[in-house]
């Protein structure tokens, strides 16, 4: 390697960690990121550098057009599949290099945030990602986007209403839904039966939309049945976060970002009184979903 490719390397080199932390953002997949990272880097390497006066400005634009173009590729593949979500999911799998690195990731963002954010259209993603979590201006994001500055402001704009939703209660009875439901995660992480039992109805009903192994039910009834075998799933609970569903106070369930189950929940004096668990892709779909204040 030429002496002149080493130093845009190193000049490149200084701006990796922020282009990753983008790319992460706008895409929800690391491997995705990192191809976007490395794709800027051969349009870099391609250029006239002489020409560039702020290499951190022109790489996270270069790297927002690739990752921009990106979402609109997986927006094609969901469109053209009706099990796009899930099949997305499982194929993404194959894709990530460092399954901890991304939990990891996908902890320090937010998994309730990632999950609102793939339901974004991608300019709208963009917009947000950039302008409320970048502080890019108006008239940088225009550039990248193809519109007019207003028009993305109010791309962001509505991205904004989206991912912070409009809950269905009134604050006092948010507060308390979610106070549950805190309590009842809290349990289940820790794994302890008492203290998940105090957050149930003693006549709880949970039910589940897809039917698991042969002869698994689709439906259980009361709050020491449904405990007992819930523990054995304390693990997976690391991945659920509350968050706005359809409304209500729920969880998902989202390992990396990527939801695979969604939560939703009846409550009565201060305890859960029935829960249902959605996997059904085309039910995944069509669910509101928006992070909690």
């Amino acid at each position: 390697m030429s002496g002149g490719n080493d130093w845009l390397a190193r000049r490149f080199e200084a701006h990796r960690g922020h282009l990753r932390r983008v790319a992460y953002r706008m895409l929800g997949s690391l491997g995705e990121a990192d191809d976007a990272v490395q794709e800027a880097w051969l349009r870099l390497s391609r250029s006239e550098v002489s020409d560039i006066d702020n290499l951190g400005g022109w790489l996270t634009t270069v790297v927002s057009r690739v990752c921009l173009d990106m979402l609109r590729s997986r927006k094609t593949r969901r469109e053209e599949s009706l099990d796009g979500s899930p099949a997305e999911t499982a194929a993404s799998a194959a894709h990530v290099r460092d399954p901890e690195e991304e939990a990891e990731l996908a902890d320090s963002v937010g998994l309730a945030l990632l999950v609102v954010l793939e339901t974004l259209d991608p300019a709208e993603r963009l917009a947000f990602v950039l302008h409320d979590m970048f502080d890019l201006s108006f008239e940088e994001i225009a550039a990248i986007v193809g519109r007019t500055p207003v028009a993305a402001r109010q791309l962001a704009s509505r991205a904004r209403r989206r991912v912070r939703g409009a809950p269905a209660l009134g604050s006092t009875e948010l507060a308390r839904q979610r106070g549950v439901v805190d309590a009842f995660i809290a349990a289940l992480r820790a794994g302890d039966f008492e203290s998940l039992i105090a957050v149930l109805d003693p006549d709880v009903v949970f039910r589940t939309d897809v039917p698991g192994p042969p002869g698994a039910p689709i439906e259980i009834r009361g709050a020491q049945t449904w405990a007992k075998g819930a523990l054995a799933y304390a693990r997976a609970a690391r991945f659920m976060q509350p968050a706005l569903v359809n409304g209500a106070v729920g969880l998902v369930l989202a390992p990396r970002g990527r939801l695979l189950r969604a939560l939703t929940f009846e409550f009565v004096d201060g305890k859960i009184l029935a829960a249902e668990v959605l996997s059904d892709p085309m039910r995944l779909r069509a669910l509101d979903l928006a992070i909690l204040p």
